[in-house]
């Protein structure tokens, strides 16, 4: 009978298990009320949904200050061309501050069960994309979050730069123009693209999960594409509907 119930349980916890999970897209900021993308807000919001994780973009200011925005300018100031004093002082569209990465990080520690999805953007060369990611992953091994972080970027050098330093992390790459073979041989962990390259190549899912890739989907917000990658057996979504697709 213990063999049965025990056997019971197990499978039960392989269906939760292979269930797509939801990860909210720059926090949970289509709220009620509704408040800014990739703000404390946000996070906190996603935070409440108690789902997968909340992914969130992280740039480099001029001065070397990281912090967290998605879009290149922030008002009417590029990001990479300004100082940090400067960017602070014009508010976000809630009344916060524009978050350094480190203010961000400490209000994702007060829950430790929700994944952080830490996308670094792509930057103007090589090198500042090397300094974006040592100064990244240095503040998340300084706050002891390796374990509740995982990567993704659009830039290839990115990827590869948080693989070489630290090769235990989670990387996916986000671009989607590399098939599951070839992420495989670059020895990254997964892809994360639109959810229309997936259209367009039906059979990359089940390659990638065949090959123990994670994958992923961006930025699903309809639930009938959701229905249909869910069907696919895709491992995640990214939504800004996450309360909804939860349900």
């Amino acid at each position: 009978m213990k063999k049965i119930i025990f056997g019971a349980l197990f499978f039960s916890l392989q269906i939760m298990n292979a269930q797509t999970q939801i990860i909210a897209h720059r926090g949970f900021f289509q709220a009620q009320p509704p408040t800014t993308e990739n703000s404390l807000q946000s996070l906190k919001n996603a935070q409440n949904l108690k789902i997968y994780g909340s992914e969130f973009d992280v740039r480099m200011s001029k001065d070397g200050i990281l912090v967290i925005n998605h879009d290149e300018h922030h008002a009417k100031m590029t990001i990479a061309d300004s100082d940090f004093k400067d960017l602070r002082a014009v508010k976000l569209s809630n009344g916060e501050n524009l978050p350094t990465l480190e203010e961000y990080l400490g209000q994702g520690k007060k829950d430790r069960s929700l994944k952080l999805i830490v996308e670094i953007k792509p930057a103007q060369t090589p090198e500042l994309e090397n300094e974006l990611v040592l100064k990244t992953l240095n503040v998340i091994k300084k706050m002891k979050l390796e374990n509740q972080c995982e990567f993704i970027s659009f830039s290839l050098h990115i990827c590869k730069e948080i693989k070489k330093a630290e090769p235990k992390f989670k990387v996916q790459y986000l671009n989607g123009e590399l098939s599951p073979a070839e992420i495989k041989k670059l020895g990254l962990d997964g892809i994360d693209y639109h959810y229309s390259v997936f259209a367009k190549n039906p059979t990359w899912i089940a390659e990638a999960n065949s090959l123990g890739l994670i994958t992923n989907a961006w930025t699903v917000n309809d639930e009938k594409v959701f229905q249909f990658l869910k069907e696919q057996k895709i491992n995640f979504v990214t939504t800004n509907i996450p309360d909804q697709l939860k349900k």
